[in-house]
């Protein structure tokens, strides 16, 4: 396999607050901004004082400890949980009292830790579901088969071949999603993902269970997905080389607060993310 090409630094530069977006997107407001958000379960406080900022293409990781609270503030996000305090703003909208459905509408998709497919259905069929948003027919043409039913479905092929296509799956339209090989479902959950046309993309541990060769085409998609769609991502990852490969703003996470953000470089030499890793260096 030839040597993967070194991607350039990106420089991050501060927004009108305490976050960073890439410099390239500084002349547009980011397409998520959070402020001190934060959630209490009972007495316990999961997620607390949470500031992060994503710019209009940027691809961020969200990385920390098992435990840390990464996938709570995915929930928080997509409106799983809704927050105890502070403010999420998609595209400079408060999303506060969305629902999980409007915050989709509004830009927001997600994959999950454990693959969520509808595996008794076929591919395409699986990337039309992602297409609802962009249904244009009622129940009763749906029902009666109605001109404007067959005109919708017509175009939700050629969107989701479209989308199939980009990540070389079209062969595969027709195929049972649960009888696909791993790597493969996991590029149908981001398609599925992608077809609800989204601003932002959220990736929960995209690369689990990937070998090596799968964890390599899975950073070339991300990359793709970034500069095809022009759209931000935000990803949980545990593989480090992911990580560090192609986010260019990370935050870190320990016990439910930001304990580091920055770029790459800067966070694998940061004194309190090695010690949230791999513990304190015992004196002796």
């Amino acid at each position: 396999m030839s040597e993967r090409p070194k991607r350039p630094p990106t420089k991050l530069v501060p927004v009108p607050s305490v976050n960073k977006i890439p410099e390239r997107d500084i002349n547009k407001a980011p397409i998520l901004e959070c402020q001190h958000l934060g959630i209490d379960f009972g007495g316990l406080t999961a997620v607390n004082d949470f500031n992060m900022a994503i710019g209009r293409t940027e691809i961020a990781g969200l990385i920390g400890p098992n435990g840390a609270g990464k996938t709570t503030v995915f929930n928080l996000l997509t409106k799983v949980y809704q927050p105890t305090r502070g403010t999420i703003l998609l595209d400079g909208v408060d999303t506060h009292n969305m629902t999980t459905v409007q915050v989709n509408k509004a830009g927001i998709a997600r994959t999950f830790q454990n693959i969520r497919l509808f595996s008794n259905l076929s591919v395409e069929d699986n990337v039309k579901i992602g297409l609802h948003n962009q249904v244009k027919y009622g129940m009763l043409q749906g029902v009666l088969r109605l001109p404007k039913y067959w005109k919708e479905e017509k175009r939700a092929h050629e969107s989701a071949m479209e989308l199939l296509h980009i990540f070389d799956m079209e062969d595969l339209a027709s195929h049972q999603a649960g009888s696909l090989p791993y790597g493969a479902q996991r590029r149908l959950e981001i398609v599925r993902a992608l077809a609800t046309n989204p601003s932002l993309l959220l990736l929960d541990e995209p690369a689990a269970g990937m070998n090596p060769s799968e964890t390599a085409e899975l950073m070339d998609n991300i990359v793709k997905i970034r500069d095809t769609f022009h759209i931000a991502v935000l990803l949980i990852e545990h593989d480090m080389s992911l990580v560090m490969g192609i986010c260019e703003g990370i935050c870190v996470l320990n016990f439910g607060e930001i304990i580091a953000k920055g770029t790459p470089d800067e966070i694998k030499n940061d004194p309190q993310v090695i010690e949230a890793y791999l513990g304190k260096k015992r004196e002796v």
